[in-house]
Parts: structure tokens; sequence; C-alpha cells
């Protein structure tokens, strides 16, 4: 059994490599090679980020999630941006419910209800903060300085760097995660989400912020068995981000702003979840 779980975390990892590895080249060049103007303009592109990170989260991998937490951690982001792109992240859903042959209409209705949910609360979240002159400036230096990366040194040995230190927090934290899972139970983990109007998404939504995929597919294996209804599987696939919650820990250390952050995503993928309950959509 534990090696089927060492198994799984280091697949789990492994997937995350070059979405990890991607965004650190990204933000190292940003640090090492753009002028004051080019940061000004992608602060400036933010507007349009909760859009764009809305139909990006859509893809089936977590690892967007994860370096949605590392741009914010750097401010390369906004907040908006972060929060649409942690709604929207499908994770596991999507290869689930293809296998399961369920219908294509049925599965672009899911995936277009939590792009559209995740860009319009992450627009209205930005509003508020530039209304409140809220002014978020790109502080890659100090997510650099906090990391230790030593940036002095050029764009890949800094972000090789990076990667190796937040893929073996990942590991750590995802074989408990994993290693907890199985001593409980998926099927003690189903039992708690009974099929009741509003206890159901929150119970749900508790579920989602498990920082696992494993979150995503006891949510999506739930609905498909007929044993919670379309506002509770909403409530938690909105809230699941994947590992991205647990990035955000380790890269952003303002720990009050990140209890915060989860508390948004939770009362936010609750009650569209059950608006959608008591509508009937899915």
């Amino acid at each position: 059994m534990m090696i089927d779980i060492l198994l799984d975390t280091v697949m789990d990892c492994l997937k995350l490599v070059p979405f990890l590895l991607i965004t650190y080249l990204a933000m190292e060049f940003l640090e090492n090679k753009t002028s004051d103007k080019t940061k000004h303009a992608i602060e400036k592109s933010g507007k349009f980020g909760p859009l764009i990170g809305g139909l990006v989260g859509a893809v089936p991998q977590c690892g967007f999630s994860a370096a949605a937490s590392n741009l914010y951690a750097g401010r390369v982001i906004t907040l908006g941006t972060l929060i649409a792109i942690f709604l929207s992240t499908s994770d596991e859903m999507l290869p689930i419910f293809i296998s399961e042959a369920v219908a294509p209409v049925f599965i672009l209705k899911i995936l277009a209800i939590k792009v559209v949910a995740g860009a319009v609360v992450g627009i209205l979240i930005d509003l508020v903060i530039r209304r409140r002159n809220m002014k978020q400036e790109m502080n890659i230096e100090n997510f650099c300085e906090h990391e230790h990366c030593h940036c002095e040194h050029g764009v890949i040995k800094p972000a090789l760097m990076h990667t190796g230190r937040i893929l073996i927090f990942i590991f750590i934290t995802t074989f408990l995660l994993n290693a907890g899972i199985e001593f409980i139970g998926e099927d003690k983990l189903m039992n708690l989400v009974i099929n009741r109007p509003i206890i159901g998404e929150l119970i749900a939504g508790v579920i989602g912020l498990i920082p696992n995929c494993a979150a995503s597919v006891v949510i999506t294996q739930l609905y498909l068995e007929g044993i919670i209804q379309g506002g509770a599987m909403m409530s938690g696939l909105l809230v699941g981000a994947g590992v991205g919650i647990l990035v955000l820990f380790k890269v952003n250390h303002n720990v009050k702003e990140n209890l915060k952050i989860v508390g948004l995503l939770y009362v936010t993928g609750v009650v569209v979840g059950i608006l959608i309950g008591l509508t009937g959509l899915v």
C-alpha cells in the first residue's frame, strides 16, 4: 500500500514540473531582463487577467493553479486573476467525465459555469481593489529574497532552485495527504456529503479545499453515482484548486492574507453551488 501511495505522489509531482519550471523561468526573466516600462505594461494588463485566468484554469491540470500562486506571490498577477484560476481549475473532473462517457454538452456546461464564475468574481475583486486604491506592485525581488534563490546567477539556476524547493515541499505534503486519504478511505469521505440542500454544498466545499487531486476525484464520483446533486458537486469543484492552495502558503508569506484568500474561495464556491442547486441549472 505504501509503495502505491509513494508512486501516486511521485506521479502527482512530476506532472507539476513543467508548469513550475516555466513559471519560475518567466519570473526570473522578468526580474533580470525586463525594463520598468515592460513591467508596467504587464501590471496594466492585469485588468484582463481574470477573464484569461478563468479560461486557462479550465484546462484539466492543477499545475496552472500552482503557477498562479507563484505569480501572485511575486505580484505578477492580480488577486482577482488568482481567484479566477482557482475557481475555474478543473483538475481531474474532465478526464473522469470523459472516461464515464458523460454527454459533451453537459461537460461544456460545467466548464462554462466554472469559467464564468471565476471571471466574474475575479473582475469584481480587482474592481473593488482598484476603487479602494489598493495598488499592487510587482515585487518579484521580495519573492526571490524570501526564497533565497540567488538571482544574481542568471535565470536558469535560480529557476531550478525554486522548482526544486517547491517540489520537495509538495512531495512531502502530498504524500501525507495521500496516506491520510488512504487511511480514512474514500468511501468515508463520500459518506460525509449527504444529499441535502445547503448542507451538501457546505461539506462538499470543505472537501474541495483538500489541496490534492483526490478531492476533485471524490466530488466527481459522488455526483456520477447519484450521491450528491449538481449544486454540491459545483461547490466542491469550484473550491477545489488542486495544489494551488498548498503552493500559496509556501510561497506567499502573508499567512493572514492566504487565509482570507481561502475563505473567499470557499464562500464563493459554496454560494454559487447553492444558487445552482436552487435553480436546478445543473
